[in-house]
């Protein structure tokens, strides 16, 4: 099941701010890391990536270094056994400008494009609600707690985080709370067979963030340097999302 859309009824304001961040990130991910493409764009995606070690230390890790508690990979050019290494760069100073540059990162097409669309279908009447300048300030603030959700899971980790996803899911919780039977359409697989239903933001968001927890549950048995989804920077954006909702929302349009 993945969501295609949802009923905009209602909305009475162009989301000037949801198209700004996607045209940013989409600028970012482009100009910037190049899509993953160029050493240069690689670089820059290790540099400016959160990565919790740095946070909590303050120290820029700007050197290659081996990931502990990952088995040896083979090398297709040696064809040796070697450790992973993780081309680590130099970051932004302070190095905790990294917790607002990761918002605007990805690490590939699917991921962007998965972010963008989720950010694009739930965003818009969330800023139709709360206006432009506050949808911003909820935006940032709900990305910045999924940070800090990550690197409290795993404080020394030297693996990059990076995405949308974490302030994105901020916006899926305050649509859980404020249009909770607003109705969301979804593309299903069934086999060969391609269909689409439609089902209450309630039923759609909710099994999305169930999945988040047991994602993170599943995953908390694997060593926690061995990278992956940041499935605790979906559930802390998610939850700040649904609590900050009842700050900045106007309670004449909320719906439910």
């Amino acid at each position: 099941m993945f969501p295609i859309g949802d009923d905009n009824q209602g909305r009475s304001t162009t989301p000037v701010v949801v198209y700004a961040i996607i045209a940013i990130n989409f600028a970012v991910f482009l100009f910037l890391q190049q899509a993953g493409m160029t050493p240069q764009g690689e670089k820059f995606t290790y540099g400016y990536a959160v990565i919790p070690y740095e946070i909590t230390t303050g120290k820029d890790l700007n050197e290659p270094m081996l990931v502990p508690g990952l088995p040896p990979v083979i090398d297709p050019r040696t064809g040796r056994r070697e450790q992973p290494i993780i081309p680590e760069a130099p970051g932004p100073n302070p190095i905790y400008l990294t917790l607002l540059t990761s918002m605007f990162m990805h690490g590939g097409w699917l991921h962007i494009l998965g972010n963008m669309l989720y950010l694009w279908i739930f965003g818009d009447n969330i800023e139709d609600n709360f206006g432009h300048v506050k949808f911003l300030v909820f935006y940032l603030i709900c990305g910045l707690v999924a940070a800090f959700a990550q690197i409290a899971a795993d404080p020394n980790s030297i693996i990059p985080s990076l995405g949308a996803s974490g302030a994105i899911a901020g916006v899926l919780g305050a649509y859980l709370v404020m249009f909770p039977r607003n109705r969301v359409r979804n593309v299903v697989f069934l086999g060969f067979f391609i269909t689409t239903v439609e089902l209450p933001a309630i039923i759609v968001l909710g099994f999305w963030i169930v999945l988040q927890f047991v994602n993170q549950y599943t995953s908390s048995f694997e060593h926690a340097q061995g990278g992956g989804v940041a499935y605790m920077a979906h559930i802390g954006g998610f939850i700040s999302g649904l609590i900050l909702c009842f700050v900045f929302r106007r309670s004449r349009k909320a719906a439910g």
